[in-house]
């Protein structure tokens, strides 16, 4: 298959078909017509000499040739991303991008990089959507994700930029008040805080051999921000992600050397949005913050 000399406009609308499963959805998306759609279609076609899609009922299928092509074109498509970035200065790069992220993330991960963000791009203005619901890219709420887990949608490209070890913790004042416990084991004896209907620190705590249900915890929240405002405020002891706690000197954390596992940060967009300076800039920027938690 020649990919040689390919001209660009043909795989933005090739990849915007991909993307859509139809030529009139492409033309909405790419402010075009379906006409040229079908003309850019059949030049490309005629010109690798294959044929890039399958005609069915429901729509446009990629042939395996044309799963090829839509690799080279995503390829394509980053390096033209990037190359937009660097040619374009801080200063000239405008329009809004709209983040989504866990309330624990939006509330004590993003300030500090988000700032960063800013001051590199003062021309950019940013929306942080505080919510811990899954759908939010699928619903075209936002531009760009981040998520404690890895998403698993097709249409989505993903980044895991983090590993964010956990700890067990507790406030001085807790600590003074109800004495610090000698090891796991005695947790039993003492207040803690953890989540209602997620299972994620009960999974944990197994690991370490401690086999609990949701009753052990004498406060319970799926909110994270609500659960780690509990332990700063004395009521017992919690769970959380070190980089949290790091700069809190009113926080002591229980049995270091007991690894109760990490938590994985992913970065999520659309597939076509890495075509967009401002969202791949941002991207790039959370990215690298993230790498140096």
């Amino acid at each position: 298959m020649n990919t040689k000399d390919i001209p660009w406009h043909l795989l933005q609308s090739f990849a915007a078909i991909g993307e859509t499963g139809s030529l009139s959805a492409a033309a909405v998306r790419l402010g075009s017509s379906q006409p040229t759609l079908s003309r850019h279609l059949n030049q490309l076609e005629e010109q690798l000499g294959t044929r890039l899609f399958f005609r069915t009922p429901s729509g446009l299928t990629l042939t395996p040739e044309g799963a090829s092509v839509r690799r080279y074109a995503d390829e394509m498509a980053q390096s033209a991303a990037q190359l937009s970035i660097s040619a374009t200065g801080p200063h000239d790069l405008n329009g809004t991008v709209r983040i989504t992220a866990s309330q624990i993330a939006a509330t004590y991960l993003l300030p500090p990089m988000l700032t960063a963000l800013h001051i590199a791009y003062p021309g950019l203005s940013l929306e942080l959507v505080a919510s811990d619901e899954t759908d939010n890219l699928l619903r075209r709420e936002a531009d760009l994700a981040v998520r404690m887990y890895r998403p698993t949608q097709d249409d989505l490209i993903s980044k895991m930029v983090a590993e964010l070890p956990l700890g067990i913790y507790a406030s001085r004042g807790y600590l003074e008040k109800h004495g610090t416990p000698g090891g796991p084991e005695d947790l039993e004896r003492h207040t803690v805080i953890g989540y209602d209907r997620n299972t994620l620190i009960i999974d944990g705590m197994k690991r370490v051999g401690l086999h609990v249900d949701r009753s052990f915890f004498k406060l319970r929240s799926d909110d994270q921000v609500v659960c780690w405002q509990m332990v700063l405020a004395g009521m017992g002891i919690g769970f959380g992600q070190q980089c949290m706690a790091a700069d809190n000197p009113d926080l002591v954390q229980l049995w270091p050397e007991i690894p109760i596992g990490h938590l994985p940060v992913w970065l999520t967009a659309h597939q076509e949005l890495r075509m967009s300076p401002r969202v791949r800039a941002c991207f790039d920027h959370l990215a690298q913050s993230f790498s140096q938690i």
